[in-house]
């Protein structure tokens, strides 16, 4: 049976689609249009495309209308895609972070490096197999890079913390950012009479504690009205929500450097303390969904998280060692 799309048409034309990445509410892609042009920021994966095709088709356009396709970063769940959806937008330019552009004219390296994590049966079912991308058809985009689509400028951030290879996407006429993985994540289905509960990502390779806090704090200095979540969904950066992520990433440090000695599971040490802390905010939160819920939600992002720990504890621990 054809999965079909799952999408909000929010303000300022832009449109917010379920990538449906393993399972619905996990990650996010957009539509952004300006006249009869669109650019899709995070790609999902191959099996995201055609329900990119739905949505288009439901607005009365195609795949020729997309000028750019812009990754946040090159990670599989915003990147998967971008080959075949390039495959498939002949008018299309994919925008990339320098650091990320070579991944995706040649993705054998990331391709390589995810199999090594996932094992080669669940690397094909979850992202099949990840097309190039052709080298003239690639933009890289360092800090401060604009684009314009129209009528609409677009303002490119280099923001690492969470991968060095990462921008976040400012769109002035929202007055918004499409911000990937930097400004953390907040799932909607865990809701609470406080509102919406946020938390960082640390995934690996390149966590950055405090590179990461350098960049969400230069995100807010736009004043933005409303961030655009990859995992999952419009979000406003109001003070107790930025105060969430940030306290979020200083406690995580601290959780961190309590394994740093640790030479004997340290990945399930660390998934055991962070899995303690997001149940234990939630419940400061009251989060009106089961402890069972919330951990089936978070399963995922912690072990990642502490993976992501541990190989930054390694370099920390291999750089005092030189």
């Amino acid at each position: 049976m054809t999965q079909k799309a799952t999408y909000i048409d929010l303000p300022h034309g832009i449109t917010v689609i379920d990538a449906e990445y393993g399972t619905s509410g996990v990650a996010a892609l957009y539509l952004m249009q300006s006249g009869d042009q669109v650019a899709i920021v995070e790609t999902g994966t191959n099996h995201s495309v055609p329900l990119i095709l739905e949505v288009l088709v439901s607005k009365g356009l195609d795949f020729n209308n997309v000028r750019y396709v812009i990754p946040t970063h090159v990670h599989l769940d915003h990147a998967g895609g971008a080959g075949e959806l390039m495959h498939q937008c002949k008018n299309a330019e994919l925008v990339i972070h320098p650091f990320g552009a070579a991944h995706m004219i040649d993705p054998s390296r990331l391709e390589a490096g995810t199999i090594a994590v996932y094992g080669e049966e669940s690397f094909r079912k979850l992202y099949g197999s990840i097309r190039p991308v052709d080298a003239d058809r690639v933009i890289e985009a360092p800090d401060g890079y604009t684009l314009e689509m129209n009528d609409r400028a677009l303002e490119f951030l280099d923001t690492p913390g969470h991968a060095r290879h990462h921008f976040c996407v400012y769109d002035k006429t929202s007055n918004g950012f499409f911000t990937g993985d930097t400004f953390g994540l907040s799932y909607p289905q865990l809701t609470s009479a406080e509102g919406r509960f946020s938390f960082a990502t640390t995934t690996p390779v390149q966590f950055d504690p405090d590179a990461l806090l350098v960049s969400i704090e230069r995100l807010m200095s736009y004043k933005p009205d409303v961030m655009y979540l990859t995992h999952f969904g419009d979000i406003k950066p109001t003070q107790n929500v930025v105060r969430q992520l940030t306290t979020s990433i200083k406690d995580i440090k601290e959780i961190a450097m309590s394994a740093i000695d640790l030479t004997e599971n340290r990945v399930g040490y660390l998934q055991e303390k962070l899995l303690q802390y997001v149940l234990d905010k939630l419940a400061e939160m009251k989060c009106e969904q089961s402890v069972e819920l919330q951990t089936s939600v978070m399963a995922n992002d912690i072990e990642l998280n502490a993976q992501g720990i541990d190989v930054w504890l390694s370099r920390l621990t291999k750089a005092k060692a030189l």
